[in-house]
């Protein structure tokens, strides 16, 4: 179906599209990657994340106009002594061409998942979040019609915000944190009539991601040095990898991988732990103690206790094939590094993009960085306090609020009410 294949990448077999998720076979535990049919980037005039249509998964185009913007920041640059620094910006400011109401790059997941999902039969998608994946989620349901359902931990449930809540998502909020989010999805999907929307599984939630690399690229004529963001999942990460090998396919941005700096919010690091100790699998004394060390991070949504690191094409691999480092950003860092871009720019960041300026300016300072080589910055989202006031957006109140460990049939019962 489409100008694609899915390929398996534990074995190179072509998986039937289905909406799938997974190769099926046993044994098999890796992730699916996109194969395109058109080897170049060629930009079509369709709107918003649509104009990359060729590196997406998808027959169908939703009208739109997020995208993410990348730009030269003069004073960001002048700052921290860069010549070739390129930021890519995926949230709402206008005065830069940014119009992403959720404010947040997850939209730029969300879009190809539901065109990909209706061109695949349609249905009622499940979404596991700490936050700004609901978020988005939840503002392309209230544009398009699509209906999802939303699972998030109760800290966040006032974070779901729309420019119109029309009753399209359905949210729930769970005693816990987001693995038990993700936890009770997966539950949900499990009672059928559901689909899951798959996580870093769902080649369209990756290679909608990597639009950031490829905005990048356009801006910058090449593929970058070094590509800096703050992971959660760190599907973020494996996406500029795959969208990065097909820029080089393409054979006119450059022929070497970009080197990844991914960033985790202190204390709590499993991968950044887990890549520094050299090791495959994240272990019990990376993971340390979510209960104590969840709570303390700036920046919540990067908290993902059961990340995609481990599996073929996940971020081991990724890291692996690109190099680079994984950096560890205290609470104080990415709180300064927000005091900077808030000096230089008109848009409030989100601690998650916080956090990724702050890696910038850890490798700057301690000389991981020069100054003439090529950097993307990936400011995964921002201006979302702007956006609620200037587009009268409102709050998403829970469906329900319940326990991680509520019995199936009370489950049940929840979703038909």
């Amino acid at each position: 179906m489409g100008d694609y294949e899915l390929i398996c990448l534990d074995d190179g077999s072509v998986v039937e599209e289905r909406y799938t998720l997974s190769c099926g076979t046993p044994g098999h535990s890796g992730l699916l990657r996109t194969r395109y049919a058109s080897k170049t980037l060629d930009v079509k005039p369709h709107g918003g994340v649509f104009k990359f249509h060729d590196w997406l998964p998808v027959r169908s185009v939703i009208p739109t106009e997020s995208a993410p913007v990348a730009f030269r920041s003069e004073g960001l640059s002048k700052e921290l002594g860069l010549r070739n620094l390129t930021v890519a910006f995926t949230g709402y400011y206008p005065e830069r061409g940014a119009k992403v109401k959720s404010c947040t790059f997850k939209e730029m997941e969300a879009l190809p998942t539901y065109a990909r999902l209706a061109d695949c039969g349609g249905g009622t998608i499940v979404v596991a979040s700490a936050g700004n994946t609901a978020r988005a989620f939840a503002q392309i349901a209230s544009e398009t019609g699509n209906r999802c359902v939303i699972v998030v931990p109760r800290s966040a449930e006032d974070r779901i915000s729309v420019t119109e809540d029309n009753g399209n998502a359905k949210l729930l909020a769970v005693d816990g944190d987001y693995f038990d989010a993700i936890r009770t999805a997966d539950r949900i999907v499990a009672l059928g009539g559901y689909v899951s929307e798959g996580g870093a599984r769902n080649v369209a939630r990756r290679d909608g991601m990597g639009t950031v690399m490829l905005e990048g690229a356009l801006s910058m004529g090449r593929v970058p040095d070094r590509y800096f963001q703050a992971v959660g999942s760190g599907t973020g990460g494996i996406s500029a990898w795959e969208a990065s090998m097909r820029l080089i396919g393409d054979g006119r941005y450059g022929d070497r991988l970009p080197k990844l700096h991914l960033a985790q919010n202190a204390p709590f690091t499993p991968m950044a732990k887990a890549w520094n100790a050299g090791r495959r699998t994240i272990s019990d004394e990376d993971l340390g103690d979510p209960a104590r060390d969840i709570p303390q991070v700036y920046a919540d949504v990067l908290t993902n206790r059961k990340p995609p690191y481990s599996m073929a094409g996940g971020v081991f691999d990724a890291m692996t094939a690109c190099g680079g480092s994984f950096l560890e950003v205290t609470n104080d860092e990415a709180r300064s590094a927000e005091k900077l871009w808030m000096s230089i720019e008109n848009a409030r960041p989100d601690p998650a993009a916080s956090v990724a300026l702050a890696s910038l300016m850890k490798s700057v300072e301690d000389g991981s960085v020069s100054a003439d080589e090529h950097i993307l910055l990936n400011m995964t989202g921002g201006g979302l306090d702007r956006a609620r006031e200037e587009l009268s957006m409102v709050t998403v109140r829970p469906s329900a609020r319940i326990s991680p460990d509520i019995a199936e049939d009370e489950l049940r019962g929840v979703l038909d009410a």
